[in-house]
């Protein structure tokens, strides 16, 4: 097999999960960072979590989890209440809106793909993650900091940060 099929292959990946956060954007007004904190938000108890919850299950950092909420609220889709006896503490909730909203997103790549891999064997879960380490190492980015998100913003994004720092980027 030449190298060059390796390349066109993780290129295809890539592309696809592009193609995916562009088009549930599009179609549904939300990007998948907020799609999955939506679903974090429906499998809570109570539909309720802190911000830092939140944050810690995307693996996300704090200012992008403050975007991605803000945005959320705007849209009607979640509601910050302050935590009865704590008014410190800001519960982050589920609203109508949201749920409806998740209700008409479909299953993300990685969804579908979390699926698939359960069905796979051990034995080829290992060679897998191999072959995925060889090209982390490959590519020098052990240490470059990543979400189990699959999405292509924040790769963009940190590409593409703006030296005006009164610039931001819509999550």
């Amino acid at each position: 097999m030449d190298y060059k099929e390796i390349i066109i292959k993780i290129r295809r990946i890539v592309r696809s999960i592009n193609l995916e956060s562009k088009k549930i954007q599009k179609d549904h007004g939300v990007s998948i960072p907020q799609v999955l904190c939506l679903e974090y938000l429906k499998n809570s108890p109570y539909y309720q979590a802190t911000q830092k919850s939140i944050r810690d299950h995307l693996k996300l950092n704090s200012s992008t989890v403050t975007g991605i909420i803000s945005r959320l609220e705007k849209k009607g889709m979640l509601a910050r209440l302050p935590k009865s006896g704590d008014r410190r503490v800001t519960t982050i909730t589920l609203t109508s809106i949201g749920d409806e909203a998740l209700r008409q997103t479909p299953d993300l790549l990685q969804q579908r793909l979390a699926i698939k891999l359960k069905k796979v064997s051990e034995e080829e879960i290992v060679k897998i993650s191999s072959a995925l380490d060889v090209l982390v190492e490959m590519l020098e980015i052990e240490d470059l900091e990543a979400s189990p998100l699959l999405t292509a913003e924040d790769v963009i994004k940190e590409d593409l940060k703006p030296t005006n720092t009164t610039e931001s980027y819509d999550i």
